[in-house]
């Protein structure tokens, strides 16, 4: 039975950690980590290229990795810039972004052809690596992101009582 100087009304909200907020501008992390694990990939199978056949396989994992990570990069900057002014509007951003990535990508490959020095191969293989890591990070930094769903009053943490309303007419 319940004392007095302990009421069954739930657990002691002073001793509740405090709530934290939402994540204030997620992209550039999410760019930070992504871009990490790219990276370290295309170090690793560059490596590799370099030792099992030649400096110009190494070369063209590095190019193929520099490419998918400039092409990825490019849409978390647009997010970082647009999710400042209006964060609504940066999912269809991001679509038309990418359409015209797509195709001024496509339209560099085409104008300035294939090097010579490029081995298609290993670039294949730097790019296909480059894009499952960057993707595996971007989606695991996504998930750890904290976005409110409701609009609590500024100030307000779990467990305390919310601010008293104005009374209007």
């Amino acid at each position: 039975m319940p004392r007095p100087e302990h009421p069954a009304t739930g657990a002691d909200h002073a001793s509740f950690p405090p709530a934290s907020g939402p994540t204030e501008s997620p992209w550039l992390g999410i760019l930070g980590r992504s871009a990490a694990g790219g990276a370290a990939t295309a170090v690793l199978l560059a490596a590799v290229a370099l030792l099992a056949a030649s400096p110009a396989a190494g070369l063209s994992v590095l190019f193929g990795a520099a490419l998918v990570m400039v092409f990825f990069g490019v849409s978390l900057l647009i997010g970082h810039f647009t999710g400042r002014t209006n964060p609504s509007g940066a999912l269809g951003l991001f679509a038309v972004t990418y359409a015209i990535k797509v195709v001024g990508f496509a339209a560099v490959l085409f104008l300035f052809g294939t090097p010579d020095w490029l081995d298609r191969t290993w670039f294949f293989w730097g790019a296909l690596a480059t894009v499952l890591v960057w993707q595996v990070a971007e989606v695991l930094a996504f998930s750890r992101l904290r976005t409110p769903l409701y609009g609590d009053a500024p100030g307000a943490t779990a467990g305390s009582p919310a601010p008293p309303r104005p009374e209007g007419p």
